[in-house]
């Protein structure tokens, strides 16, 4: 009697283990809406360095100590760096343009980024320094911007102003608001 007892409560517990498992239908997209529900990313990462190359050469590093995966977003899906980071970009000579931020996040459907929170873009070659609260990268044509204060150094002048556009590397500005001493070198050619 007391093995017959036994069987038949593990034979009760598998049948509910069963049912439980056959049960859980949730799918993978009733999971991912929950989560957008509540506003819990699809994935986090921790101590990421990811190195992209082409054709065996190095061409971007993304460094940062934390990452979340806002990809089940239905409007705007996003990945959030909360943490802030690291991005070192390297051109075909070898030389590098780094940004650093405390906090970025990259919305995945417009290909724009935003970094805030002491924002520093420095192009190693041309020994420029672009410093700024906010910044945009628009990844589509390779363009940053801000409408908030700005401080650029360069190997001759320290500009600051409100306003800032430029190509990823910094080499074409364009500057609004401008306040600084700016040296200009003049054309001897007419």
């Amino acid at each position: 009697m007391i093995k017959l007892g036994f069987h038949h409560v593990k034979n009760i517990a598998t049948l509910i283990l069963v049912a439980m498992f056959f049960s859980c239908g949730n799918e993978l997209k009733e999971i991912e809406d929950f989560l957008a529900e509540k506003n819990f990313p699809v994935g986090a990462a921790h101590g990421i360095h990811l190195i992209h190359t082409d054709s065996g050469r190095a061409v971007t590093k993304l460094i940062t100590p934390k990452m979340n995966d806002f990809s089940n977003r239905k409007n705007h899906p996003y990945t959030e760096f909360p943490e802030g980071l690291t991005i070192i970009t390297y051109d075909k000579n070898g030389d590098s343009v780094t940004l650093k931020a405390n906090y970025a996040i990259n919305y995945s459907k417009t290909s724009i980024s935003e970094a805030k929170n002491g924002v520093l873009v420095q192009n190693h070659a041309k020994k420029s320094i672009l410093k700024s609260d906010q910044l945009f990268w628009d990844a589509n044509v390779h363009y940053l911007y801000t409408e908030k204060d700005f401080t650029l150094i360069t190997e001759k002048d320290t500009i600051r102003g409100k306003g800032f556009e430029a190509n990823e590397d910094l080499t074409k500005v364009i500057m609004k608001s401008v306040r600084g001493i700016v040296y200009v070198t003049e054309n001897q050619n007419p």
